[in-house]
């Protein structure tokens, strides 16, 4: 069923999308086909989505893109929707509105929306030659990924020559990947030689990968790819060593050839290298106890006034939160105008960072209320509340704030869902729980290490990729 509300907007609607992606659009039920985060506040639907990855308005088309990912291959996994969503996306292909170039996500350089579409079908294609084993989702919605795949490969072959050199890499690289469906091995010869001229000669080293990868599998020699590769990889290496070290002999030379390498243009969490992210605590079973509720680290004594205070819970504002909606008088989406409406004060502490030739909006501390807002697009996507002196959070009752980590952990993964994907962890090790919308981080109150929750837009979840170095580096 088709969002009205969606397809009448003037710049997006499903009777301007191709004829081939409208039949998809119109004769799938979506409201029975969940992505990541079906029915959150604020969170599109699949047909906005896919109308949107041809809207005039070019913020939202990058958007929709973005959401591609995020939402329907989040974390190198199938959804319900993923496998309609992706025949839907090959049907956009041949639309002339596909050739507007711009810069996406998950990429270097500029690049079309027909050759990034290609790559987001790629990673579908790689997703779906997995199994149900590896965490990809469930059984049902890996089989429908396959069996889409000769229709998806049936509507992108044409592009393997096209015009555009992006475009005529990606569409073999989502090829070769496709044609690990057995229905589609008589093909292989056809495409092979594309695969070894094109893709294992190229910057992208994702596009090598699926090189090495795919002509090994079909019984070619790629002795001298794999040789190439680590000469490569080991050129870097030596380069870089060289350029670190300012004392060494042959710096300047160093970093002048590495200026000079071409910038690899993969997305940075390539799915044919896939992560060994740390293993989720095991649920407790039903015959094991819960474990107490988490309690709030007592706040220093009165008067003391040195660096580590903790506010005691007299002296904290007392916040609610709803799951990627808001926390406390805060809703994502607001203005820095309207936060500071919102919390009565200015904000102490205002960051900034460069892109092109515009300053965009990175956070904003308010001091006094101990919380740090952090913004998209000038927008609030994420709330830090500050272990010493922010608001105290409650979930059923129980703090969140200035709590032990570990309580606030153990109690959270007790009452999660056993949901794949429910429960992540940042490179950091930190918590994130995507059924809330909340991360747990850790910060210093002198000896003691309290909890920092963060309440979370959901396209924040990856956290690696979205909060600034400061927070990081936040004690």
């Amino acid at each position: 069923m088709i969002d009205e509300r969606t397809a009448n907007r003037p710049d997006a609607s499903v009777g301007s999308l191709p004829p081939t992606a409208r039949a998809e659009l119109a004769g799938t039920v979506w409201e029975e086909l969940p992505h990541f985060c079906t029915d959150r506040h604020g969170v599109p639907d699949k047909p906005d989505i896919l109308i949107g990855v041809l809207a005039a308005d070019r913020a939202r088309r990058v958007r929709a893109v973005g959401d591609l990912y995020r939402l329907l291959l989040h974390q190198e996994r199938l959804f319900p929707a993923s496998a309609p969503a992706a025949l839907v996306v090959a049907g956009l292909l041949d639309d002339p509105r596909t050739l507007a170039e711009d810069r996406w996500e998950r990429r270097a350089n500029r690049r079309s929306l027909r050759a990034e579409l290609l790559n987001w079908l790629a990673r579908f294609a790689d997703i779906a030659r997995l199994d149900v084993e590896d965490g990809v989702g469930a059984a049902r919605d890996l089989a429908a990924a396959r069996a889409a795949r000769p229709v998806i490969q049936d509507r992108i072959a044409d592009f393997c020559e096209d015009d555009d050199p992006q475009v005529r890499e990606a569409a073999p690289a989502a090829t070769a990947l496709l044609l690990a469906d057995p229905a589609l091995a008589s093909s292989v010869p056809r495409y092979a030689p594309a695969v070894r001229a094109v893709l294992a000669v190229s910057v992208d080293s994702y596009h090598r990968w699926i090189a090495r990868e795919r002509l090994a599998a079909w019984g070619e020699d790629v002795t001298g790819l794999v040789a190439a590769e680590e000469k490569h990889r080991a050129a870097l290496d030596r380069a870089r060593d060289l350029a670190d070290d300012p004392f060494g002999e042959g710096q300047e030379q160093a970093i002048r050839w590495l200026e000079e390498q071409p910038e690899d243009t993969a997305a940075p969490d390539r799915p044919g290298r896939r992560r060994e992210d740390r293993t989720a605590p095991v649920q407790a079973a039903p015959h094991e106890s819960a474990p107490e509720p988490p309690v709030a680290a007592p706040g220093s004594e009165a008067g003391y006034r040195g660096p580590r205070r903790i506010a005691r819970d007299e002296e904290r504002a007392e916040w609610d939160f709803t799951p990627y909606a808001g926390v406390g008088p805060l809703h994502f989406g607001m203005t820095l105008e309207e936060i500071t409406g919102a919390l009565g004060g200015r904000p102490t502490v205002l960051s900034s960072s460069r892109h092109g030739e515009d300053h965009e909006l990175d956070f904003a501390d308010f001091t006094v209320t101990g919380i740090r807002a952090l913004f998209r697009d000038s927008r609030l996507g994420c709330v830090a509340v500050n272990a010493l002196t922010g608001p105290q959070v409650r979930l059923d009752a129980a703090p969140l704030t200035g709590c032990a980590p570990s309580q606030v952990e153990d109690w959270l993964v007790h009452r999660t869902t056993a949901r794949p994907g429910s429960l992540m962890y940042s490179p950091a090790a930190d918590p994130v729980f995507a059924d809330l919308g909340l991360a747990i981080r850790s910060q210093r109150a002198g000896d003691a290490v309290l909890t920092r929750p963060l309440f979370l837009h959901y396209d924040w979840l990856d956290l690696w990729h979205s909060l600034p170095s400061e927070e990081w580096n936040c004690s």
